[in-house]
């Protein structure tokens, strides 16, 4: 046994105006598990806590609490000492138990056809990861675009693309899906880490029922523009002045001896709006050691046909792009765009190592920046933390140049072509960024998302910028320090 201390949100309707959090003392088994851990609370303590569990053994998804700010399931949590335990983030009816009524009625209920054979082999497999929902609504609990838009949820549009693959099924799923706000996600992966069945609803529902909607007609406009530019200029955005790639040398050699060379991809913004920040990245990476070959016929990685279901072109791209930087012989690719980081990492079949420039910085270790007076807040891209797993790269190089504050990561509303399609929505979701920025005290934002960094700084009203920029500026006060 070992006794621990947890605390508990409570509210009940009929008695609070809003939850309170109270702290218990119980004791339980060594390996016990949340779930064990409430019951002791209202078995020993107070007997008006209200949860739900049914199985008990992670299959039913009733039990699903938040600990600690991150959603799970409690009878498959190992209860910690010291934990809070709060409900999902959804309507509450009593203490940890939420209103899952309205979000039950948006999965679409299984319509036989009648007579209808029974799926092949390749459409059973593609069934087969979308059939594993617990119906816990963890994902709905962190999907931020709910927050701000009439959108069914992750929930719904698995239910609605494995009913799409059945051809049992007598549904016409992909207007419904469309109507149920199936553009509106903005592709940020959190319901796929927050599910405790690793379901990948993103890729394996909401993109593949956009891509069986634009063949339907369903496209967007601003979506549609997407492609006639890759297709007429192999780029993804109108060019709007000189292009980063049409100003850097074909290589950059290091200031020093050479560590290691590694060929840029630098993704449609950086190359056409932002090129200023392109270079400080190539003057970083120069600085510590790295050459730099920069191809100048790459062209846009597909990311944003991708994400808005228009793939007929992506072939094209990804065959001109891999053949490009395979000739190099280069030790890696590197990305500075998080979302075309993570499409050349999970889209492509690379026969090269592709790293994210943090990752390479890290990896290679850096010269020491001079310390800068100011504190930032770093803005997790959401296809850098939850599409390449990167987290504590970012974190350890701001560290040496800045105070860093942290805050909650949470979409900014840039992605899955929301920006484009839906701007009320996107800005949304960039005031709410706003306001936990402003909560942190933080004189600047540092991102490494050309996408989050252009939508933050229109919206917010602070100063963004690319980490490379914050180490580059550390940089030059070293040099002017040492100047003295």
């Amino acid at each position: 046994m070992k006794t621990i201390r947890l605390t508990i949100s409570r509210f009940d309707p009929e008695l609070d105006d809003r939850p309170r959090l109270e702290s218990y003392t119980v004791d339980i088994n060594e390996g016990a598990r949340v779930i064990h851990a409430i019951q002791a609370v209202r078995d020993d303590i107070d007997p008006t806590l209200s949860y739900r569990r049914s199985c008990n053994v992670g299959q039913c998804g009733s039990c699903a609490v938040r600990v600690n700010g991150r959603p799970v399931l409690a009878c498959k949590e190992e209860a910690t000492d010291g934990m809070v335990v709060e409900p999902l983030r959804l309507p509450v009816v009593k203490d940890l138990v939420t209103d899952l009524a309205p979000l039950l009625e948006s999965v679409a209920p299984f319509a036989p056809r009648g007579e209808a054979d029974p799926p092949t082999r390749v459409e059973t497999e593609s069934i087969k990861p979308l059939r594993h929902c617990l119906q816990c609504f963890t994902c709905v609990s962190v999907c931020p675009v709910m927050d701000v838009a009439e959108f069914a949820g992750p929930t719904a549009m698995r239910q609605r693309m494995r009913l799409a693959l059945d051809p049992r099924d007598a549904g016409d799923r992909i207007p419904e899906a469309v109507e149920a706000g199936l553009f509106h996600c903005t592709s940020c992966q959190a319901c796929r880490t927050a599910c405790p069945e690793e379901i990948a609803t993103p890729a394996l529902a909401i993109e593949k029922l956009r891509a069986l909607a634009v063949g339907r007609g369903f496209t967007l406009p601003k979506h549609l523009e997407f492609a006639r530019l890759v297709r007429e200029t192999g780029r993804s955005i109108a060019l709007p002045g000189p292009r980063f790639l049409e100003r850097v040398p074909d290589v950059v050699e290091p200031e020093t001896a050479a560590r290691c060379t590694v060929a840029l991809f630098t993704g449609c913004l950086y190359d056409l709006v932002m090129p200023e920040t392109a270079f400080d990245a190539v003057e970083v990476m120069r600085r510590n050691g790295i050459r730099v070959i920069v191809p100048k016929d790459q062209v846009c990685c597909g990311s944003p046909l991708i994400r808005t279901g228009q793939t007929d072109l992506v072939a094209g791209l990804k065959e001109k792009n891999i053949g490009i930087f395979s000739r190099l012989g280069v030790d890696a690719v590197v990305t500075m765009c998080a979302g075309c980081g993570t499409t050349l990492k999970n889209d492509y079949e690379t026969p090269f190592e592709v790293l994210d420039i943090t990752q390479l910085l890290v990896r290679q270790g850096i010269e020491p920046p001079a310390r800068l007076p100011v504190t930032v807040t770093y803005h997790d891209p959401c296809h850098l933390l939850r599409g390449q797993g990167i987290r504590e790269e970012p974190r350890a190089l701001i560290r040496q140049a800045a105070e860093l504050v942290e805050m909650p990561a949470w979409c900014c509303g840039s992605g899955g072509g929301v920006r484009a399609a839906f701007p009320g929505e996107a800005k949304a979701l960039a005031l709410q960024r706003r306001d936990e920025i402003e909560k942190t005290g933080a004189e600047s934002v540092v991102s490494v998302c050309p996408f989050c960094e252009f939508h933050l700084r229109e919206h917010t009203g602070m100063r963004i910028q690319n980490i490379c920029t914050l180490l580059l500026e550390g940089y030059r006060e070293k040099d002017r320090r040492e100047s003295r």
